[in-house]
């Protein structure tokens, strides 16, 4: 248990270690350097980068960093440090490392999504047992402060949904195929020659990246163990220029959504494509930007906009982080701890519910439409419009556009199966949700 500082203690270093030192942690310590004088007043006593934890302390060679506090020795740096902020990514062994520091007396404070989608609450109890903290603001949204918000500003109110753009990647992509109508793979190719995207974009593309935050997201908002395996995930890569014409034919924009949500049932968590109207905040959002809509009971609508990803942007959040830890070290005292009380049900995607649209490609013949409303009509959907494309390269079809009323997942995909099995159905394109507000 910390006791309450003495005067004499305000000259006492608070000793920081940087355990990696990529595109993050340059950035981090660049911050931690030149702005030590500031930072250290801020906090009430010096603030000491004591070591920085690489691979290779040979491939380092940012002029900002001594390379007198290069080392290989992760393990026995997190073992002597204040606070340890943790930018290696990964599972492992980045689990490890941070378990290592906590246990040792260490705060830690961390940007990497992946560990925490996956072994958070372990994390955060390790921290509660050993009267420390574990800080997290740049894991989700850069330098977008959402986690704080969730964590401590709304702790009084109730949250019920969390809607998201919260990865710039997919963003990007999906801005450029409307605005300049290009297609997925040359948006991709754009993407990745400015940096916005990895040499392999399969976490960004598929999801997966979206998803991590999802559950991080959802443990803050409905105080319940959500993992990375609960969130539904789907990614982009599917969608074509159809898609987009159909999204600016119905007055919408495509996004890539993180989306929480409590219902009287329990909690969904979910990453996928949706069409939103064009007058909803998170249609505004372009480019490599994020932007996070909470739905609360007293507060209301909130929306937290800005730059999601980057070097400098991640490490401001990750620096705030060590800020406040090192106020809490400065004072003897502790940070809000993260309680995981509520045990709500976790429901599966199928359970979902929505607005969806169904582009189906269907031969040009007498009583197609009748038996694709009956399909739809087996499966108690109720059919809001049907848009009729002629197709000038595809002689004889035509393409549907069908958009439902709200029903569930499960319904919606079931009823794709039936007509895919009907002689007048060429194929189900694309399956996409709605949202309506």
């Amino acid at each position: 248990m910390r006791i309450a500082a003495s005067p004499k203690d305000s000259t006492t270093p608070i000793r920081v270690a940087l355990l990696g030192a990529g595109t993050v942690g340059s950035q981090t310590a660049r911050l931690l350097i030149e702005q030590s004088a500031d930072l250290s007043a801020r906090i009430g006593r010096p603030l000491e980068l004591v070591g920085i934890a690489v691979l290779d302390p040979s491939v380092v060679t940012d002029p900002w960093i001594d390379k007198s506090l290069l080392t290989t020795d992760t393990k026995g740096l997190a073992q002597r440090a204040d606070i340890v902020i943790e930018l290696i990514g990964g599972i492992e062994p980045a689990r490890t490392f941070v378990l290592t520091a906590l246990t040792s007396g260490a705060s830690v404070v961390t940007a990497n999504k992946a560990l925490l989608a996956t072994h958070g609450p372990e994390l955060y109890k390790a921290a509660a047992d050993n009267g420390v903290d574990i800080y997290f603001e740049a894991a989700v949204g850069g330098a977008i402060p959402i986690v704080r918000p969730l964590r401590e500003s709304l702790v009084g109110d109730r949250v019920n949904r969390v809607m998201g753009i919260v990865n710039g990647t997919t963003n990007y992509i999906l801005d450029e195929m409307t605005t300049r109508g290009i297609s997925f793979d040359e948006a991709l190719k754009d993407a990745q020659s400015k940096g916005f995207a990895e040499a392999d974009p399969t976490a960004d593309v598929e999801g997966i990246d979206a998803a991590a935050k999802a559950a991080i997201i959802a443990c803050l908002s409905f105080h319940t163990d959500v993992r990375l395996d609960n969130v539904r995930t789907e990614g982009i890569s599917h969608i074509d220029a159809g898609d987009i014409a159909a999204a600016t034919a119905l007055h919408r924009v495509i996004k890539l959504l993180a989306v929480v949500s409590r219902t009287d049932k329990g909690i969904t968590a979910g990453v996928y494509p949706a069409m939103i109207p064009l007058d909803h905040p998170l249609a505004a959002v372009h480019g490599s930007f994020n932007a996070v809509f909470v739905e609360a009971e007293a507060a209301q609508d909130l929306m937290f906009y800005g730059r999601g990803a980057g070097g400098a942007p991640t490490a401001s959040a990750v620096v705030g982080d060590v800020v406040s830890e090192a106020r809490h070290l400065a004072h003897g005292s502790l940070g809000p701890d993260i309680p995981l009380y509520a045990n709500l049900p976790i429901l599966s995607g199928d359970e979902d519910t929505s607005s969806f649209v169904m582009r189906v490609l269907v031969l040009d013949e007498p009583g197609v439409l009748a038996k694709v409303s009956q399909t739809f009509a087996n499966h108690g959907i109720s059919i809001k419009a049907v848009t009729q494309l002629q197709l000038k390269d595809k002689n004889g079809y035509n393409e549907l556009w069908i958009t439902t009323h709200v029903v569930s997942e499960k319904s919606v995909h079931e009823t794709a199966e039936d007509l895919d099995n009907l002689v007048p159905i060429q194929s189900v394109i694309s399956i996409m949700r709605i949202f309506e507000d």
